[in-house]
Parts: C-alpha cells; structure tokens; sequence
C-alpha cells in the first residue's frame, strides 16, 4: 500500500515504473542491439536510450532538462546529441522489429476471423525557421493547402480496429533536387545505414511506399488489407499492392482514371449517374468494374457524404466478395493513423522536440516518438483487454486441478459435519431428514468418503 501511495503522489516515478516494466518485457535492449543501437559502452546507451524516451514526460526539452536541477542525473549534452546523430544506428529497422513483436501478440488476443490492416499515409512535418537542415525541401500540405519547408512523413501502421501500431516511416525530402533547400551530406560512409536512409529519403513516394509495406510483410506482420486515401488509390499503386499479396481498400477522387464497365469505357463522374440520392440510407450503390489498363477487378462503393448529402464519395476495394457494409467498417480503421498524427504532433513532441541540423537527428528523434506511441498503445492493451490475463487465469486452473475430486468432497462434508456438531450449522429436523436422504442416494464411492455422514447429522 506504501508503494502505491508513492506512485499516485508522484505521477511521474508511476510512468517511469511502467515504461520501464514495457521496456524489460518486450526486451528492447536485445532489438537496439540487433538495430546496431549500441556503443562501446551497452549499458549507457540504453540509459540514454530510456532518459530519451521518457524526456517528454518531464514537460521540458532537452536543453532545458539540461540546465535544471535535475541536470546531475543524467549525462552531458554531448553524450544525447552523438547518440541522435549516430550513422549506424538503423531507426527503421528498430521501430519494425518492435512493432512486429508488440503485433504478434496482439495477434494472440483477437479471433482468427478478425480483419488485420496495413494503413498508409504521410504527414507533414514542417521546419519554417529552419535554414540549414539537411534535406530540408519544399513540400505540399494538403491540411493548408500551400507549399511549407519540411519533410514528408510517410508512415505504415498496423490495426485490428481497437489498436494501432506504426510499423515504419519514411522522413521523405523532395525527389526533385530544385525543391531541396539543403543536400545531403556528401562526407557520410556508404556503407553506414544513415548514407541508406538519405537514399531512401529522395526516391518518388509511391516507391517508398512500396517498400515500407513490404518490409512490414517480410517483418511477419499480418494483414489482409492496406488502406489508405485517394493520393495512393490509383491503378499502378494497386497493381503494386497486389503483387505483394494483400488487398487494397482505399478512397476515390474524380479524375481521369477509367474503369470498364459492361464492356464500356466509363470515369467516376459518369458511373455516377446510375447513384440515385432519393434511396435511404448512407450506402447509395455499389457496382463491380474493371480498371482501365491492368484489367483488375474492383468493387466501387458509393456512400453518402455526410457533409453535403447531394453527394457521395467512392470507396474502392479489391475484394470484390466483401459485402459494402464490411468494406465501409474496414475502410473506418484508417482513421486511426490520423490519430496517430495527431498524437504524435501534439502530445508527444513529434517534429518539434530535438531541432538538430543532420538528417540522423530527423530519423532518430521520429523513431524515439514511434516508440513512444508504441509503448503507451502496449500499456492500454494489457491494461483493457481482460484476454490478457489469460495465462493468470489458466494457473488457477491449474491449482484447482492439484486437488482431486474425492478429496474436495471429503473436506466439504466433514466441513458440513463438524459445522453440525459445534452447533455452528443450526438446521431443522426436516432439512436433516431430507440431507440424509441425499447422501444416500449418491454414488458408493461419494457413501465411502464419510461413511458415518449418515448417523453423525
């Protein structure tokens, strides 16, 4: 009970108690290690490692952390700005492994007919102020509708329709060299995983997208589907998603992609016209087409815009027997990872905590937030779903079943007996009559366990 006071009288000791109960048991010292997280001294880079991770619930940065009283407990500035921009740390690699170890057993608590998910999308990430960032480039927000500096976020998360996971990011600058503000550092070693994570930074976002997803699927993550919004549900994307072996729900936007039809060459705007808005409910029509070039069967599913509902949005799936109620509800879970964003920018210090002027410090500070988010969503699980007290629940059975049948029996009745005899258990003549009656017509071998039951009530 001391204990517990303690925790609730300091907030901040409870949090660490539990990250740190989170950290030993999903062994993340062994996946730094296998991500090549890790120096000459293994044990301060791990501490490092954690006085990073639970910085941002200390309500200070870094550098004000630094200049605190507290300063005594941790190391110097130069030991956490080394450990950001290590080269050889692979960042990707970690938050994967984490994340597909946490998926795994997540995977143990839901039925083998729920539908698992890939969602994708990006986010933007800006550094208005910043000048000398490497890789900074001009990116397109679509939140504002303008042009900013910064980076593009392209994530990969996973969800069962209660929890979800980022399996991998991408912190993209411009593939196109006029759009880049700051190139790469030309002095880093190709053979190093930060030179890697600046090649990956530069390719086209269709590719990067590919390759995150297949790294999730390598990884042993389990999905039926990838979701995502109208930028990435164009014929190519898809034809690319199905290569890797899952199906694709995702969002159409009316633009010059055709679709055949009965043998006809029709847009999304003249399909349309066979929507009737006067039909009840929100899910209008739903109609099974092929794409333009590739040929590949989709199911087009139009629902009523519930902003203006004179019109509909249109939602593509791949898995033309999924019926449209199904397609909508799964289509629903790649909401999640605009909370995610949300989250991360708002709460967790995503983008705005750690302003260091190399890409590594871009990455690593990024995946320090996936771990956070990855940890409070493994926190929540165990602390709401009752399945993961299963293995407690299977250890009392296993007690109870130390104590066999006939000595269960045996001690029940003489607990009855001597309650009779101490006067302890007062009952009537007639519920004794009818108790005797009872024991008399059990089984012989029950008569034997107390064979003077009979006499002694």
């Amino acid at each position: 009970m001391i204990n517990q006071n303690a925790k609730n009288e300091n907030p901040e000791m409870q949090i660490q108690c539990e990250f740190g109960d989170s950290i030993r048991e999903l062994q993340i010292s062994k996946l730094l290690k296998q991500s090549n997280i890790k120096g000459k001294s293994g044990k301060s880079f791990y501490e490092v490692f954690q006085f990073l991770l639970l910085l941002v619930f200390q309500n200070c940065n870094l550098f004000h952390f630094l200049n605190s009283k507290k300063q005594d407990t941790a190391f110097s500035k130069n030991t956490y700005y080394r450990f950001l921009n290590n080269t050889s740390f692979n960042w990707s690699k970690f938050i994967t492994l984490l994340s597909a170890k946490v998926i795994a057993y997540f995977d143990t608590l839901t039925r083998p007919e729920r539908v698992m998910c890939l969602v994708l999308d990006d986010s933007v990430v800006p550094r208005e102020r910043s000048k000398k960032v490497e890789l900074l480039s001009y990116v397109f927000n679509h939140v504002i509708g303008k042009t900013v500096k910064g980076f593009n976020m392209l994530t990969v998360g996973w969800t069962d329709g209660f929890s979800f996971i980022p399996v991998g990011f991408n912190m993209m600058a411009s593939a196109k060299s006029e759009k880049r503000v700051v190139e790469a550092n030309s002095s880093i070693d190709k053979q190093s995983n930060g030179f890697k994570s600046r090649r990956n930074a530069v390719i086209s976002k269709p590719e990067a997208a590919i390759k995150l997803i297949q790294n999730a699927l390598n990884a042993g993550v389990k999905a039926s589907y990838v979701l995502m919004d109208t930028w990435f549900t164009n014929e190519p994307f898809i034809d690319k998603v199905l290569a890797l072996g899952v199906d694709v729900i995702g969002m159409l936007k009316d633009n010059k992609q055709f679709y055949f039809y009965k043998g006809h060459k029709c847009n999304l705007k003249q399909l349309g016209k066979l929507v009737s808005f006067s039909k009840p409910g929100n899910i209008l029509y739903s109609i099974c087409v092929e794409t333009g070039k590739q040929r590949i069967p989709v199911k087009l599913v139009f629902v009523r815009n519930r902003n203006k509902r004179s019109e509909y949005i249109v939602i593509l799936s791949t898995d033309c027997g999924m019926s449209n109620e199904e397609i909508i509800r799964t289509y629903g879970n790649r909401w999640s990872i605009e909370l995610f964003f949300r989250a991360g920018k708002s709460l967790l210090d995503l983008g705005t905590e750690f302003q260091g002027l190399s890409y590594d410090m871009t990455v690593s500070s990024t995946a320090i937030v996936y771990t956070r988010y990855i940890l409070l969503e493994w926190m929540r699980r165990k602390k709401n779903d009752d399945k993961t007290i299963c293995e407690l629940f299977y250890v009392c059975c296993d007690d109870i079943q130390d104590m066999e049948l006939t000595t269960a029996l045996k001690q029940l009745l003489e607990l009855l007996v001597n309650g009779l005899q101490n006067r302890a258990i007062t009952i009537t003549n007639e519920v004794k009559s009818q108790l005797i009656n009872w024991f008399v017509s059990q089984p012989l071998f029950i008569q034997a366990l107390c064979p003077n039951f009979g006499w002694e009530v």
